[in-house]
This record gives structure tokens, sequence and C-alpha cells, in this order.
């Protein structure tokens, strides 16, 4: 049994002194031990975006819309290259100044779809997370601009609608090259605030060079029927792909961030 009054059991020991811990200092420390929520999406939310944009459209399409609507709306907003030529007698004239970006928001099916999402996952969150949702956008329009371009130079009389997200996806792919091969890992991810390199640089940049080789071979093959896509009913636009990444390379440094260390 104790000996200690019982007026004195909760007075402090002799010689410690004790002092009382702040509220605030208290829900820091227990905030300390709470777990830590991860977001659903690892993703920078314009690419969330993006992405929704693009399942509502081919959704729409898909289990919407009757078949001769969505006819309507791929000769409306698809990527015609006769449209440009005179070869095509136009319906909706003013269609020429919208086509060239509105082309790469329709899908041909879900696995086209489904594909160019995990790419534009991959390529577009660290290209979005340097340099914004803004001058993502303005890049993904520059870049969709510059596969139409493409595909125009290399199809100029051709009729058959082209479609689908590869070009910006690619313009996206161009543009993380000028960064993605220098700075430092930061806790197992890419430092993508790192300093960006100048075109010279990474033309003469060894891993670069070799990564755009591997693409452009990996392109050409499966875009000219080389080696044929497993499930794919449709033909692979790969100038277009082409046309994108350059853009994304060339053009990057129009929107990147200024004073990134």
């Amino acid at each position: 049994m104790s000996n200690i009054p019982q007026d004195d059991q909760n007075q402090p020991a002799p010689g410690v002194q004790h002092e009382a811990v702040p509220e605030a200092h208290q829900d820091r420390r227990e905030k300390q031990f709470l777990p830590v929520r991860e977001p659903v999406f690892n993703m920078p939310s314009i690419i969330v975006a993006l992405a929704a944009l693009m399942l509502t459209i081919h959704g729409m399409r898909e289990w919407v819309l009757t078949a001769a609507t969505d006819q309507y709306v791929i000769l409306l907003f698809s990527f015609i290259p006769a449209r440009y030529s005179g070869e095509l007698a136009d319906f909706w004239p003013l269609a020429k100044y919208w086509t060239p970006f509105t082309y790469s928001l329709l899908h041909s099916d879900w696995l086209h779809i489904g594909v160019n999402l995990l790419w534009l996952a991959a390529f577009g969150s660290p290209v979005a997370s340097r340099i914004g949702a803004g001058r993502s956008i303005g890049l993904a329009c520059v870049t969709s601009a510059g596969g139409a371009f493409a595909h125009w130079f290399s199809y100029g009389n051709e009729l058959v609608p082209m479609i689908g997200a590869s070009a910006v996806v690619s313009g996206y792919m161009g543009a993380a090259t000028r960064f993605a091969f220098t700075g430092k890992g930061v806790a197992g991810r890419l430092n993508v605030h790192g300093p960006a390199l100048t075109l010279l640089g990474s033309l003469t940049n060894p891993r670069i060079m070799v990564f755009i080789l591997v693409w452009f071979g990996l392109n050409y093959l499966f875009g000219s029927g080389v080696v044929p896509v497993a499930g794919s009913q449709v033909s692979i636009a790969w100038q277009a792909h082409v046309g994108g990444f350059l853009a994304g390379l060339l053009f990057f440094p129009l929107f990147d961030r200024k004073g990134r260390v």
C-alpha cells in the first residue's frame, strides 16, 4: 500500500521540472503519427481532366449517339487531309480551323483510348507537374497541330479521317526528354523541376539519342505494319506521332516555367 498521501500522488517528483504542453504542440505530435493519405489518382488534375474528357466523349459516341450522328461527329471533328487540299467538298468549311486540335479527343475504340491514356499518364504527368495546367493545354494544342501537319504532309489528298490523342501523347514524350534525363531522383521519383537541356544538349546526350532512335524505330515498325498490333483493326498514323514528338521536343521551352533550379 502506498505511503504517499492521496493529495500528493499527482505532484511532480522532487528535482524534476514539468512543463505544460500547449495544445498546438500536442496536435502537431499527434499528426506525426497519423497515416498519410495518398490521392486516388497520383496525377496532376489537368491530366485527370483530359482523361475524363476523352472517356466521356467516347462513352457518348458508343452509348448515346446513333451511328448516323456519330458519323457526323467524325466528319466535323476529325482531321481529314483532303479538307486542306481542296479534294473534299466540305459541308462545313470552317471545320478546317478546329480539326487540327479536336481530332485528338476522338478515338476508334476502347483499346485505342486505353493505350493512349496509359501513355498520357506516364508522360503527361511529369510535364504537367513541371509547367502547370494552362501551359500543358497550350503544349497539347501545339503538339496536336504538329501531328496534324505531319499527317497532312504525308497524305495531302487522303479522305480517311484521322483521330486519336497519340500525337499529343508523343508531344508530351518529346517534351519530357528535355528534362527527364537530367536532375536526380527524390524519394524514388524523378525531379521534374530540375534544369532542362537545350536542344543541342538534348541531341548530343547519348541516353536521349538512344531513346529517340528506339522510339522512332518502334513507331515505324508498328505504324508501317511491319509488326502488326494485336487487337487493332485500324491503321496507325505514325507520321502524326513523329510530328507531335518533334513539336514537343522543339517547342517545350516556350511553355517551360522560368527560374527552375
